[in-house]
């Protein structure tokens, strides 16, 4: 009898030091950073957020995300990724032009959605192997460059000159004319190259100038190439080619949605949920140096009718009916 009730002490002393011990103590979950140039409620945050959620992810209890939204200022968005390098995430989710201020962080993993080529921007050594601390998706086919001429010369058969609006600060830039040019050649067109040097963030002289040679140029229709820049001033550019009775082609469906007559690219609320999966390797131990910058494979195109019928225009139904989001 003497010796159990000489061990309780022992005892209870050993199970006091185990709960106090660090090994016994609840790990606090992952944090992510998220980082954006625009403003709130964003589409693209509550999609990376869907992504996280079917991986088996739930916000406070095995991931926090610590998000900042510069709300389309600079000197925000700079403050914003020093604040994330700070707050001990483990990695930074760049949404699309945030990436020029993420960049600037080297010790934290980011994943980010471009519209350019990420070779030619710096932020990968190639595509297959980025090999940094940089990876996720970009925007950037070639082959839907010339696709996007295809499908404005099928909705209107009469084309025959095209002005491209391009921001010649856009990595890859080159290529994407290359590609547009090739196709308006096959098709009979004659390309009016319009290039505008332009920072998503300020004001947009450059851009203004631009599309006061675009109305010079008189030509059937306008070309728009999707990046940071003409994202930002998106209603601006759908308006003016409205008011120019210019029928108007953009690469992503927030261009149609603002006002453009048809739009036709990858979804970017879809990239920005698949970045989830890569946010989950991350955290089970994946290196972004070996993850492959991602490439679409699926697209989609909108036809803004409400558009169409302001500008007198009647959409083939053939086309129409390929269309996967008619805006009425």
């Amino acid at each position: 009898m003497s010796q159990i009730v000489g061990r309780r002490p022992v005892l209870i002393g050993v199970a006091a030091t185990l709960l106090a011990s660090p090994a016994h103590s609840q790990k606090p979950p992952p944090r992510i950073g998220w980082l954006s140039a625009g403003s709130e409620p964003d589409p693209f945050l509550a999609a990376f957020r869907e992504g996280l959620q079917k991986l088996g992810y739930v916000e406070g209890r095995n991931v926090v995300l610590d998000i900042r939204h510069a709300h389309g200022n600079l000197e925000a968005l700079l403050a914003g990724a020093t604040e994330l390098a700070q707050s001990k995430v483990v990695l930074i989710v760049a949404s699309l032009t945030a990436v020029r201020a993420a960049r600037t962080v080297r010790d934290i993993p980011i994943l980010f959605v471009i519209s350019g080529d990420p070779v030619e921007a710096g932020l990968a050594q190639s595509l297959s192997r980025p090999g940094g601390n940089l990876t996720g998706s970009t925007f950037l086919s070639l082959e839907i460059a010339g696709k996007r001429v295809e499908l404005l010369k099928e909705a209107l058969p009469r084309l025959r000159s095209l002005a491209a609006l391009s921001n010649i600060d856009h990595p890859g830039e080159r290529s994407e004319l290359r590609a547009t040019e090739t196709a308006a050649r096959m098709l009979g067109i004659n390309l009016a190259y319009v290039a505008f040097s332009q920072s998503p963030f300020g004001a947009s002289p450059e851009l203004d100038k631009a599309l006061e040679t675009v109305r010079r140029a008189r030509p059937d229709a306008m070309i728009v190439f999707p990046e940071g820049a003409t994202m930002a001033n998106r209603v601006s550019l759908a308006n003016f080619a409205i008011a120019q009775r210019l029928p108007s082609m953009f690469g992503w469906a927030e261009y149609a949605a603002a006002g453009g007559l048809m739009s036709y690219g990858a979804s970017q609320r879809d990239a920005h949920a698949r970045l989830a999966s890569y946010a989950d390797k991350i955290l089970k131990g994946a290196k972004p140096a070996e993850l492959p910058v991602e490439q679409p494979t699926q697209f989609e195109l909108v036809i803004n009718l409400k558009t169409a019928k302001a500008l007198g225009l009647t959409i083939p139904p053939l086309l129409l009916g390929r269309a996967d989001q008619v805006i009425e």
